[in-house]
């Protein structure tokens, strides 16, 4: 009988299922498969870079039988990790995801997540240091609404808590509802940032009560 789903530690063996599972919730929760002529840049932007330098900060759902279905990951600390991912991550990723060149017309989907790959800089905001660290958090819909995205979360606040971190952000897309009423539900608030795209930046204390 195949056990319960469970959080743990990522270990290097889950890599290639963390990266199905950021595809496969990249669009708006859904698969991001049909929208991009190569998905794999998602994982290469939102996962990977984070397992590789802090897996101390990486959690993953895992099936019952050894099998990621779902993980948070973030780092500690934003403007060292976009410095981090500049001088270290970008040059593993450049060749393969150049820069995009100056359009005419409106970018596609994989043109946007290329301009991002290159500004690692966005990641830093003014009004963010108080909230150094941030988290991402993805689930494979048929795992979702068993309690298993706040066991995630709650790990992954006591563990940025443990280390002295006192307060977390995250950004996301205002058309993911859904998401936003789970945030809503795990005490993230509504942060004041000047932004260009159509997302919400919230930020909770790690403490939790």
């Amino acid at each position: 009988m195949t056990a319960a789903p469970f959080v743990r530690p990522y270990r290097p063996s889950d890599r290639r299922a963390v990266g199905r599972v950021c595809v496969l919730t990249a669009y708006d929760g859904g698969d991001a498969t049909p929208h991009y002529t190569d998905p794999e840049i998602l994982p290469r932007l939102f996962a990977f870079p984070y397992v590789d330098r802090e897996p101390e900060l990486a959690f993953v759902v895992d099936d019952g039988d050894g099998e990621a279905v779902g993980y948070i990951l973030g780092t500690a600390d934003t403007p060292a990790f976009a410095a981090w991912f500049r001088d270290h991550w970008l040059p593993t990723a450049a060749e393969t995801y150049p820069a995009p060149g100056p359009r005419g017309s409106e970018p596609t989907m994989d043109e946007v997540m290329a301009a991002l790959l290159h500004d690692p800089e966005r990641m830093v905001r003014p009004e963010l240091p108080p909230y150094p660290a941030h988290l991402h958090i993805d689930i494979l819909p048929a795992c979702q609404g068993r309690g298993l995205g706040r066991a995630l979360m709650e790990t992954f606040l006591d563990a940025l808590h443990a280390s002295g971190v006192e307060a977390v952000h995250l950004c996301m897309s205002k058309s993911n509802t859904r998401a936003r009423a789970f945030y809503d539900r795990m005490g993230f608030q509504e942060l004041e940032v000047e932004d260009d795209g159509p997302v919400w930046y919230l930020g909770r204390p790690t403490a939790r009560d």
